[in-house]
């Protein structure tokens, strides 16, 4: 399912090019942030300082890149109106969704599938013992299972064009009635039944969050809005975009990976799994959800940001989302 695509025409003025440089600046400083958290928290990098050592000097200037970056890329892609480049990096999102929605529906059948074999004492005769006693290990069955099937994920995502909530959304109602049947007709429950729930249902929530923003889904406490003009309401989108949704982004990827003992940071370092010894080890996962929510809000308000201001300015594009139709 591909994000609504619209025509526009570039308009002149400082606004557009400014808008786009900031929107990209944040795309490309949220990047970077998240590339200097794995270089100083997995790779054991100092970490980004303009008073340390050389490599951390190094990381710390990342981040003026990222930002001349954006420029340049803006100054060389002049022609690009705001809603072209809106609808670029809402396409990008939806890619990174689809990505992670395939990456969960395979992590958590396999998971599945390994617990069951080491409850009922088969998985033994399947891959031997000491494969049985790796598998039982977190961090050996996050590295060599679940970070292959991420990759194997993300290749799904290049050849699919559905963007998978739905399916999950099945395969989450489809094991909770495995779990109903299962307990109260062959009296047989597990403790990884309910983890997969838990895990689908998180990733079903937390992923499709951007997507149903970029729909206009979310629930608006609509007293005056509905009232406004375009313009005005594209004033108030690209207000909240950039003062409420971007920073309570940024705010979620500051406290929940800015140290190695943060809430995000933690459980991914040490793969954190569940006190239950033959649940899914997943739990690490989890944690990384509220990460990934933070990154596909971020890109998909950057996109609304850009749109907001296109409304404001009255460019053609403008997509009516209460009657489906496209207001050229």
């Amino acid at each position: 399912m591909s994000m609504p695509k619209t025509a526009s025409k570039p308009m002149p003025g400082p606004l557009p090019n400014a808008t786009r440089s900031l929107g990209w600046s944040i795309l490309f400083v949220m990047f970077v942030y998240l590339a200097n958290n794995f270089l100083t928290f997995w790779a054991g990098l100092p970490g980004a300082s303009f008073f340390g050592n050389a490599t951390a000097i190094l990381q710390a200037s990342l981040y003026p890149l990222a930002i001349i970056g954006a420029v340049l890329l803006v100054r060389q892609r002049a022609a690009v109106s705001l809603r072209q480049d809106s609808t670029c990096i809402s396409e990008m999102n939806t890619f990174f969704i689809r990505a992670c929605f395939f990456a969960v529906l395979l992590i958590g059948i396999t998971d599945m599938a390994i617990s069951f074999l080491r409850v009922e004492g088969m998985l033994p005769d399947l891959v031997g013992e000491q494969m049985t006693k790796n598998l039982g290990r977190s961090q050996y069955r996050g590295t060599y299972i679940h970070f292959p099937l991420m990759i194997l994920g993300v290749i799904a995502a290049t050849r699919s064009r559905i963007l998978g909530v739905e399916w999950l959304a099945l395969m989450v109602v489809v094991a909770e009635l495995l779990i109903v049947f299962l307990r109260f007709i062959f009296s047989y429950e597990q403790a990884f039944m309910a983890d997969l729930v838990r895990f689908w249902y998180g990733a079903l929530f937390l992923f499709s969050s951007a997507y149903t923003l970029a729909e206009e889904g979310h629930v608006r406490v609509d007293i005056f809005y509905a009232g406004f003009r375009n313009k005005t309401k594209g004033w108030v989108n690209a207000f909240g975009s950039l003062f409420m949704g971007i920073v309570l982004c940024w705010t979620i990827l500051i406290v929940g990976m800015g140290s190695k003992s943060s809430i995000i940071n933690s459980p991914l370092l040490s793969f954190e799994t569940t006190q239950s010894g033959f649940g899914l080890y997943v739990k690490y996962l989890m944690a990384g959800f509220l990460g990934i929510f933070a990154v596909s809000m971020m890109i998909q308000f950057v996109s609304y940001l850009m749109a907001a201001v296109a409304d404001y300015r009255g460019d053609p594009g403008h997509v009516d989302h209460d009657d489906g139709a496209e207001a050229i």
